[in-house]
């Protein structure tokens, strides 16, 4: 599996959770396709086949990113 930049990860939860909310509020066939399009993102990223699988695995993905000691701008600090 090729693992999603933080960035990209994040927007894909974003976009999930907005799709999510528009659907639950107003159910119609464009929010249904957005949030199938939003749910087959984030498994893909993840290498999950459920959402329920998915969403655990982009939490640990996000706790691994938080912990992680060389982030981009600490690089660039250095070279400065």
């Amino acid at each position: 599996m090729i693992l999603p930049t933080e960035k990209e990860l994040r927007e894909a939860l974003a976009r999930f959770a907005q799709a999510r909310i528009a659907h639950d509020v107003h159910p119609t066939g464009s929010t249904s396709r957005a949030l199938e399009d939003a749910t087959y993102t984030l498994c893909v990223m993840t290498g999950a086949r459920s959402i329920e699988q998915a969403l655990p695995t982009a939490d640990t993905l996000l706790e691994e990113y938080a912990g992680r000691t060389d982030s981009p701008q600490d690089t660039e600090a250095l070279a400065a």
